[in-house]
C-alpha cells in the first residue's frame, strides 16, 4: 500500500480531493433543495449553537459585495473564475501530495460555490452556527459543505506551511 502511494502524483490526489469535494457539495445542495425541502421545514434547531436553514448568499464570504442584480452576479462569478484559475495555476505547480491535497480542497469547493451563483444565482448555505458571545461577525455564520471544504484545504495548507521542514513546503 505505501509502494502504491508513493507512485501516486500530487495532481492525481489534487485533482481526485477536488473532484470529491464539488460532487460532496453538490449532492448534499441537491438533496437539501430537491429531496429534503429544507425551505418549507426550516429552521431545524441541531443544538444550541447550530440549525439547519437555507440561506442564499448573493455575495461573498459574510454577505459582502452582495449582488441582487445579473451584473452584479457575473461580476462576483468572474472574480471567483479569477481565483480559481489562480488557485489551479498553484495546484498545477504543487510537487508535494499534501498541497496538491488542500489546493484541491479549495477547487473542488470554491467550483461548487461558482456553480451555485452560476446555476442557481445565488451559493446555498445551510449550516447556522450562533452564539451570544460577543465575538462581531463570528457570532453568526452560515456555511454549506464546500465552504468546509475551502476551509480544511486552507488549514491544511497553512499546518504544512508551519510543521513541513522547509525542503518540503511549497
Amino acid at each position: 500500500m505505501a509502494a502504491t502511494m508513493a507512485r501516486v502524483s500530487p495532481r492525481a490526489v489534487g485533482i481526485v480531493a477536488a473532484a470529491v469535494a464539488l460532487a460532496a457539495d453538490q449532492a448534499h445542495k441537491f438533496w437539501m433543495l430537491n429531496f429534503f425541502d429544507i425551505e418549507a421545514r426550516q429552521p431545524l434547531h441541531v443544538t444550541t449553537f447550530l440549525d439547519i436553514v437555507l440561506s442564499w448568499n448573493r455575495g461573498v464570504s459574510y454577505s459582502l459585495f452582495a449582488a441582487d442584480g445579473d451584473t452584479g452576479r457575473y461580476v462576483l462569478l468572474a472574480g471567483q473564475v479569477a481565483i480559481i484559475c489562480a488557485i489551479v495555476f498553484w495546484f498545477a505547480r504543487a510537487r508535494e501530495r499534501w498541497t496538491a491535497l488542500a489546493l484541491g480542497l479549495v477547487v473542488g469547493g470554491a467550483l461548487g460555490n461558482a456553480g451555485d451563483r452560476l446555476f442557481r444565482g445565488a451559493v446555498a448555505d445551510f449550516f447556522y452556527l450562533h452564539t451570544q458571545l460577543p465575538v462581531g461577525p463570528l457570532a453568526n455564520y452560515v456555511f454549506n459543505v464546500a465552504d468546509a471544504f475551502i476551509t480544511l484545504g486552507v488549514a491544511l495548507l497553512l499546518t504544512r506551511q508551519v510543521f513541513a521542514p522547509e525542503d518540503e513546503a511549497n
